[in-house]
Parts: C-alpha cells; structure tokens; sequence
C-alpha cells in the first residue's frame, strides 16, 4: 500500500473578463479625471491671464485724418468738437466762429460774435469748452457760449452737398446712422452784453460756471495790466413754487500782485473759494477767496527752475489737481494739500512730474471724464497722458508746425487740433482708444498720491457720488487684508486644533473620543454663510458689549487650563488613573468654563485697570496710560523667556534636587516655579512697558487704533471656526496613524506620555500635520462669505485686531454684480482673483514641498 502524495495542488486561476473590463474602465476614468482637473486648472488660469492682460497694454492712438482749412488767416483761441467726431469749431480773437467738417475740412456756416470791431485781449474757457469769456482793453468782458446740438431725423433734404459719407446744407451735418435714420448736427451760440471790470486793458481771464440746476452761479476773474484782479461772482436763485428766479452780484478786488508783477493766466475755482494768477516772470500766486469780505493772497511760488515761466495751465476734472506747463517743457501735476507753512493752512504740493516736452509747451486741454491731458509744444508735439499713473499713453504727431489749439473728445475717444504749417492752417483729427490708462503696475501694487492724500499709498476705492471722482484701484489694502484675516483666523484655530488633535490622539480615552471627533468633524458642514450671519449679527455686536473680557479670556483661559494641569498632579497617582477618563474630560470642561465666566467677571475691573473704564476712548486715544496694555502685550514673551531660560540654566540642577520627592512635592515644586515664573514675567513686562512708555511709544496709533463693531477680531473667531475642523481632522488621523511600537519604545524607555506625543509621535506624524496646516491656511485665504458679513469692508492698511478689512475674496463678491464688463473694474477684479490662485498655488506648492521633506525624515523610522 503506497502512501498518498503530499505535492500541492496547482489549480489555474483566471480573472473573470467583467473585473478586468471594470478595472480598465476605472482606471480610465481616474486617468481622465486627472488630466481633466489639470487642464481645467491651467484653463482657468488662462482665461484669467486673457482677461487681465489688457489693463496693461499701451492701448491705441494712430488712426490720423488730416485736412487743410481755406481760411489760413483764422488763428484759433479755442476749438470745441462733438461727441461724434464729426464737426469741429473754433473762435478767435475777433470774435469769428467757424465751422468746419473734420474729415474733409469743409467750412460750414456760424454765426460769428459781434464784438464791434474789438480784439480779445485776454481769453478763458470752462473745462468742458462751452462756455467762454473775451477780455479787452478797454477792460470789459463779454461772456459767450457755443454748444452743439443734435437731432435724429428720418428723412433729409435733397441737394445737400456730400462731405464723405456724410451730407451737409451749409450749417448743419446730416449723418447715417445704423438704422437708416441720419443725425442732424448743428452749432448753436450766443453772446452776451459786455460787464465793466476795470479801467484797464484785462490781461489774464477766467471764467467758471457752478452751483446746481436750482441755484446756479457764474464767477469772473479778471486781472488788468496794472496787476489788480477783481472778482465778479452772479449767483441765481429759483424759487421753487414761483419758478421765479432772482440774482444777487457780487463784485469785490484782490490784493494787487506784488513787485509790479505782469499776469499772464488765471484760473478760478467753480466753487470761487480759490483763485490762481501766472506772472510773466514765472511766479505763481494763489489767493484764498472762502471769505469773500476778506480775500487773500496766501502763497507765492517759483513751480519751475529759474529762468522758465508758465506757457499753461488748467485744472483737471474736480479742480484738485493744477497742471503747469512750462517754457522749458515741464509738465507738473500739483495738489493743494493741509499745511503748517501756508497762509490759509495750505500749500501747493508738486505730486506727480509727467514726461517732459523737447521744447516750450504751447497748450493743454483736459478730458471732461477722468484724468486724461492733452499737452502739446511748439514743434507740434502731442502727448496724450494719464496724470495719475504719470505715463505717457500715445505721441500723436511729429514736429510739422505749431499747434494753435486743441481738445479732446467728450468720449476720451478722439483728439483734435489746429496746427499750422507755414501759412497752411490744418485740423489734425486723431482716433484714440485709452480704456485702462489709469492701470499699471506701479499703480496696481505701488504707492499712488491720489487727490486730497498727504503722500502716496495704497488705496482701494472703486466707486463714490462725484463726477470728479477718480477711482483708486491698488490690489495692496485687499492683499493686505487677505493676509491679516488669515493671520488673526490660523492665530486663533491652530493652538485649538492642533491641541485638540494631540489630546483626543494620544490622551483621551477611546470611549469620548469616538463620540468627541465626529462632533468636531461636524462642524465643517455648517456653510460660510451661516457662520457669517452669526458672526455678523450676533458675535460682533456681543465682542463689543464685553471687549474687555474678551481680551482678558485670551489670559484667563489659558491660565485656567495650566494651573488646573498643576494642581490635577497634586492628586495622588491612583487617583489621578481612576479619574482619568470621563471625569478628566468633565473636568476640564468645567476649568473652561470656569476660565470664561472668571473673564466675564472680572472684565469690568480689568477694563478699569488696564482701559481706564472704557475700552473704546482708550482707543481713541482719549483717556489712560499706555503701559497697562503694553504689559499686557510684553508679558507672554516675558513668560517664555523667563521660563525657557530658568529651565536651561537650572533645569538639571533643579531635576537633581527634587529627584528624592515623591509625586506631590514635585507637584507642589513645579507650582511654585510657575507662580514664580508667573510673577517675574509680570515684573519684567511691567518694567519693559514702563521704558517704552517713557521713550514715547504707545501701542495706539501703531498696533491698535479705534474700534470697529466688524473687525478683524470677529472675523478670526468665525473663521478659525470654520478652519479648526480641517485642521483638527487630518491632524488627528496623521497622529493616530503613527505605528503603535513607537509609542511603546518610548514608554518602555521611561519617557512619559507627554514627552512620547511631542517627542516620538509629533515629530513622525509632522508631514501630515503640516499638511493640516497648509489646508487649513488655503481654506482661510480663500473665505468670501465670512469676511464679506462680519469684517466690515473697509480695505485699509492697519495690523489693529479691532479695526476692519477687506481681502480678495469678498472685494470680488461685493464688487463683480456692479462692475461693467470689460471696463478697468471688471478687469482688475480679475487680476484679484489671478493673484489668489497664485497665493494659493504658492502656499500649496511651499506646503508639498515641506511635507515632503518631513516624510522622508519619518520614513526612516
């Protein structure tokens, strides 16, 4: 009988076709939704790459039409264009308007000014051209007005003449439109009786239009040859019931201009509270007229180098910026800023030094609509430019002849001007098309000097009521503000999350920790929304009933936690083992509420103490002393300093000594050390406050200034809520996931638990924690709900923690419903979220690469 045989049975093994189709089918779809997420990660970077990159292109400016005038005696004082482009008209000296169709140079009809056979002497207009002023020697002024006026029509007379693609009848201009119809365009003006001004012949002249539609006011400033200027200021009132209008005129003189000074310009205000007179000589006087009983000359200055004087200037829309060109070129934008030195609390201030001409500068014309110059020189130079940003945004002609007069177009989208060319009078039309002049670089993330700042800086301000307002567009304050709510929301989370992590991984029983970690996992699902809603309309107000003992939790809490620990290793070690789960869990629970009732109850005391009885005047800098709270700042630095050194100075020694005590007199060793570390850190901030105070500094005005029911405060507690349960999960799973015979090693080694977590388990576990981390810094870089409800907003440059802010996030929530495609705004709300998506790229890229390096350094064990 033969035995059996022990060889294994082979048997053969096939995978079933349907698993291999599924594992196929998997594996395709994961490769799919890979590339998928790559390339919809570098799709939206290049949409948002492609919206952006306008804002910092030159934009256009070439398209010329130019066209020879019959009347080559005509020297235009000014020219006025349509909104359309189509027609231009100029006036000069003796009061002839004429008419004439830019594209071809075909003199229309107009009706000329009467100035019975008088020269000009002296001549201004408004900023937007309509409205005029002739001065003469026999020192009146006669006020004039042309304006052009437009009609649709849906049919035209026959026999008109052809002017290109337009028709015209002698005085007006029929041009197609679109639908079939034509546009009727014609010149209206007017002019009015002659006013006695002076005595003399007027050599300097403005003349400015104000007040609103229900009272209305005109205003002249006349300067005669003897240097007297004198103001003529009508101001109408319409009665609302009667509809009866009734003007009062008032006429007073302005100090003479000194040392026989010679005006050659003036400018005047609409509001008539500031006047400005140019001397031949280069001299620059302005006067203050906000008291017309008793106007003043407060300032005279040299704007150029010596030997140059003023060959123009004019205001820029809302006459907060002058422009001074010059003899030798210059062209200079100076704002009238608070000042000790100047005679009525002012002083001009030089704010930005555009490009400046070869040769004299001949003329300027401001845009009716933002910041745009026009400057042109004697060589027939000219420069469009953005007065803001400084640049230069298009050179329109090379030298050909001078330029007489030009304009812009009401649009910003065409320049026109009389230049001459021997005894040849040409009008020069250009096409422009400058729709983010006001962007680049420098004024996206540089220091800009904007109208009524006392310097340059960041500022962010999109929209405001006046048609003189000019946008201020810098990503700075918004950057600023995305970095500070981040900072104060990881200041808050960290040490809870983390601390959390480390407790329920390493030291809370596995009963409450089952039950405590899905709770805090929980919280995540609650929206932004919601947390802002509660943060907005119930935190915020309660942090201002109780600011003080809100600040005061900050130390009450944590000294709570740390003389409870203290106190809980006076227990005797059996004990302290037996009540080590629920109980300890209970307890501590209990020390927390303990630590915030202790903060509610002596809040009032501590804001006596250290606010002087009122947080918020104590902000303002009204009332107290600034060293209680710079003890307050100095003493946790104080504390670690004091405790890290006594620990390395005499730590061993101190180990040495108290070896033979049993658990309770170590226990009551250490409390005493902490109170005494306790004390001296009080001490020693005390002292540290007290020398800074005595050198000047205090922390309002610098660390913190004023208080604001939205702050950054309120936005970090509801935004560290938000972030802790990210921070906490993947922290804690990292923690957990350490190998158990590690811990084991280390405690079968003599080290206690808590030197195993921090010293074993932290450090193997740190790759994921950090990742942690770096997740829950991407989540609050990029929060939009909570910050838009409970930060209040307002994008200023500041680190106080009770103030507001503004980040990227919520300024493109807030901003994008209102911002008008394509326009400046549209596109820089883009560029915002461009520079998240690269904040948030480099804050993950940095986050790989460091946990990288630490899960090398823990592979190893």
């Amino acid at each position: 009988m033969t035995a059996p045989s022990s060889a294994p049975i082979h048997r053969q093994r096939r995978t079933r076709r349907a698993v291999l189709i599924a594992d196929r089918a998997a594996d395709l779809v994961i490769r799919t939704g890979g590339v998928g997420v790559i390339v919809a990660v570098f799709a939206i970077m290049a949409f948002l790459i492609e919206t952006v990159w306008p804002l910092f292109l030159a934009g256009s400016g070439g398209q010329r039409i130019e066209s020879e005038v019959a009347e080559s005696d005509l020297r235009p004082l000014s020219t006025l264009v349509d909104e359309h482009r189509r027609l231009a008209a100029a006036v000069d000296r003796h009061g002839r308007v004429r008419l004439f169709h830019v594209e071809t140079g075909a003199g229309m009809a107009a009706a000329d000014f009467d100035f019975g056979g008088a020269r000009a002497a002296a001549f201004a207009r408004a900023l937007e051209g309509r409205d005029l002023a002739f001065g003469f020697n026999d020192g009146s002024v006669r006020l004039a007005r042309i304006e052009f006026r437009s009609e649709v029509v849906a049919e035209i007379p026959t026999g008109l003449r052809a002017l290109g693609r337009d028709r015209g009848d002698g005085r007006a201009l029929y041009s197609p439109l679109p639908d079939g119809q034509w546009r009727r365009l014609w010149l209206e003006s007017a002019l009015e009786a002659p006013l006695k001004l002076s005595d003399g012949p007027i050599l300097a002249l403005d003349y400015r239009r104000g007040g609103t539609a229900e009272r209305p006011s005109r205003t002249l400033l006349a300067v005669d040859a003897a240097g007297l200027p004198r103001l003529l200021r009508a101001e109408t009132r319409l009665h609302l019931l009667t509809r009866r209008a009734t003007t009062r005129t008032v006429a007073f003189d302005l100090p003479a201009l000194p040392d026989g000074a010679q005006a050659t310009r003036a400018l005047l205000t609409s509001a008539a509270d500031q006047a400005y007179v140019a001397a031949a000589d280069g001299r620059l006087f302005r006067y203050d007229l906000r008291d017309p009983a008793r106007p003043a000359l407060v300032e005279t200055l040299r704007p150029l180098p010596a030997g140059a004087t003023i060959s123009a200037m004019t205001f820029l829309i809302g006459e907060q910026s002058l422009v001074l060109a010059g003899s030798d070129g210059a062209v200079d934008v100076w704002f009238r800023l608070p000042s000790e030195t100047g005679g009525d609390g002012f002083a001009l201030v030089k704010a930005h030094a555009l490009e400046p001409h070869a040769g004299a500068v001949s003329g300027l014309a401001a845009s009716e609509r933002g910041k745009l110059l026009l400057s042109a020189d004697v060589a027939g130079r000219v420069w469009l430019r953005h007065a803001t940003s400084e640049r230069t945004l298009a050179k329109l002609a090379a030298p050909q002849g001078a330029v007489e007069a030009l304009a812009l177009a009401p649009r910003d989208d065409g320049v026109l001007a009389f230049s001459r060319r021997q005894e040849s009078l040409r009008i020069l039309s250009w096409t422009v098309d400058q729709p983010h002049a006001e962007t680049t670089l420098r004024t996206v993330f540089g220091p800009v000097w904007y109208e009524g700042y006392a310097a340059p800086g960041f500022t962010w301000q999109s929209s405001s009521g006046g048609d003189g307002f000019e946008p201020k567009l810098s990503l700075v304050p918004l950057i600023f503000g995305t970095l500070k709510a981040t900072l104060y929301a990881m200041a808050f989370a960290l040490p809870i999350a983390l601390g959390a992590a480390i407790y329920t991984a390493e030291f809370l029983h596995r009963r409450i920790r089952a039950a405590v970690k899905p709770a805090i996992e929980m919280m995540a699902s609650l929206p932004s929304v919601v947390l802002g809603f509660i943060a907005a309309l119930v935190l915020a107000p309660l942090v201002e009933s109780w600011v003080a003992a809100v600040i005061l939790a900050f130390v009450a809490l944590p000294l709570s936690l740390a003389a409870a620990a203290f106190l809980w290793q006076l227990l005797p070690a059996a004990r302290a083992r037996r009540l080590g789960g629920v109980p300890k869990f209970v307890l501590i629970g209990g020390v927390v509420g303990l630590g915030l009732w202790l903060a509610a109850a002596l809040g009032p005391w501590f804001e006596r103490l250290v606010f002087a009885g009122d947080v918020k005047a104590w902000l303002e800098g009204d009332i107290g002393s600034a060293v209680p709270f710079l003890v307050l700042l100095l003493f946790v630095p104080s504390y670690l300093a004091i405790a890290l050194g006594t620990r390395r100075a005499a730590g061993d020694a101190l180990a040495a000594m108290t070896r033979p005590l049993g658990r309770a007199g170590l226990a009551a060793i250490d409390l005493a050390r902490w109170l005494a570390e306790l004390a001296a850190a009080l001490l020693l901030a005390w002292l540290m406050a007290a020398a800074l105070a005595a050198l000047g500094f205090d922390a309002r005005g610098s660390l913190v200034e004023g208080y604001a029911q939205r702050n950054a405060l309120v936005v970090g507690f509801a935004m560290g809520f938000a972030v802790i349960p990210i921070v906490y999960t993947i922290a804690e799973d990292a923690l957990a996931a350490v190998p158990e015979h590690l811990r084991a090693a280390s405690l079968g080694c003599g080290a206690t638990p808590w030197q195993t977590a921090i010293r074993i388990v932290l450090p193997t576990a740190l790759s994921g924690v950090f990742a942690a981390v770096m997740i829950g810094l991407g989540r609050a870089v990029g929060e939009t709900m909570i910050v838009v409800m409970a930060a209040g907003n307002t994008p200023v440059m500041e680190w106080n923690p009770f103030g507001g802010l503004r980040t990227l996030s919520a300024n493109i929530a807030v901003e994008l419903p209102e911002a008008v495609r394509d326009s400046t705004l549209y596109r820089l709300l883009f560029l915002s979220a461009l520079v998240l998506f690269a904040i948030t790229f480099a804050v993950n890229t940095l986050a790989e690469i460091v946990r990288l390096r630490f899960r090398k350094r823990a592979a190893s064990l």
